[in-house]
């Protein structure tokens, strides 16, 4: 297939493209660079797809040193011209919208970046596709949008109406815009909630890179709602797989929906919803832990009071996307936190001393 690939300077949307390359798919891979967070990690995502930073220049099409069949565009979402006409250069089979502003406590100090982003992007890449005729739109939702919701684990046939941020907002958003170009123009599109991804070329701001970081460094880390914290940590491997699984399977209507009894998750338009997750939740303690015997070190922990816009615990169920692509998650936290300071070590040039030399694979 001829696929785009929103956001592959991006920690997901990298993993992604690579797979889909390698598996023989032609790849259009965009992304605007922003610096959210460190670019220089960015810009060794991209050159691991074989695109050279000299050759990047914004709008103009490079074509990859490693893979004949990966091209990439540094481009912004919010730019409907320079969207338009790469939808129209290139026809796309399907689309993987992975560009978004991440972060939820960012959004609280800095919500407009999330309303242009997350929104407005979000509309032209449907516009796009609805004018261009994609045949199927899957696009990064959140765990997030659970918010306020105590029933656990969280299913996707569950409302999902409170959240607590205005980055869960957006990507509720997301949703129901999706849903409305899938009624209104019969647009396939499958939305997916992550599941506190993690794992090697992961983003600075998450947990883990900054455990690690701090760790390595015998710096304090801080650890909120005083340690009774737990979370679905899904390791990227697992999240890719069922990204393309989903990528594979375009959407259909659901002909058993009933309006009386709504499903979020399905339509009698071809929309769905799924939660990728490991369905295991561990608590940010145990997390700690594992970190600790991997590095040899012991945290300084400095315990806080939970923050605003964050939520105690998250967990998938996964039971649906099991049932309909066969969507297995393999990876233990064990295997999956070996694997990221591995990483790091190499990525960082760590001391050997400092952290015991672990492999890749």
């Amino acid at each position: 297939m001829k696929i785009l690939v929103t956001g592959t300077a991006g920690f997901i949307g990298f993993h992604v493209a690579r797979r889909l390359l390698k598996r023989g798919d032609t790849v259009i891979g965009i992304d605007n660079l922003n610096d959210y967070y460190d670019v220089n990690l960015k810009y060794a995502r991209l050159a691991q797809t074989g695109i050279t930073l000299s050759d990047v220049e914004y709008a103009k099409p490079v074509t990859s040193k490693t893979f004949k069949n990966y091209t990439y565009v540094k481009l912004d979402l919010m730019d409907k011209i320079e969207l338009e006409n790469l939808f129209e250069t290139y026809h796309f089979d399907a689309v993987c919208n992975l560009a978004a502003q991440a972060g939820v406590r960012y959004s609280l100090t800095n919500p407009e970046v999330y309303i242009d982003s997350n929104i407005k992007g979000f509309l032209n890449i449907l516009e796009c596709c609805r004018h261009f005729k994609v045949n199927h739109l899957v696009y990064a939702s959140s765990s997030s949008v659970y918010g306020l919701n105590k029933k656990f684990p969280f299913s996707e046939h569950d409302i999902a109406d409170h959240p607590v941020s205005l980055y869960a907002a957006s990507k509720k958003a997301n949703e129901m815009m999706a849903h409305t170009y899938s009624h209104l123009f019969n647009l396939r599109t499958t939305g997916l909630r992550f599941f506190t991804v993690y794992g090697p070329w992961g983003r600075p701001d998450m947990a883990l890179f900054i455990f690690t970081k701090a760790m390595l460094e015998d710096k304090p880390i801080e650890i909120f709602n005083n340690g009774q914290m737990k979370r679905d940590f899904t390791y990227i491997d697992d999240i890719v797989d069922g990204i393309v699984h989903v990528i594979d399977s375009p959407a259909e209507s659901n002909a058993g929906w009933d309006p009386k009894k709504p499903d979020p998750a399905t339509s009698t338009a071809p929309f769905r919803i799924f939660n990728i997750g490991r369905g295991t939740p561990i608590s940010l303690l145990d997390f700690v832990h594992e970190i600790e015997e991997q590095t040899h070190k012991t945290a300084q922990k400095c315990f806080l009071p939970m923050q605003d816009g964050d939520v105690a615990e998250t967990c998938a169920d996964v039971s649906n996307l099991a049932q309909i692509l066969n969507y297995k998650p393999q990876t233990s936290v064990h295997t999956g936190v070996s694997r990221f300071i591995a990483w790091y070590q190499t990525f960082y040039k760590v001391q050997k001393h400092e952290i015991a030399v672990l492999p890749t694979e």
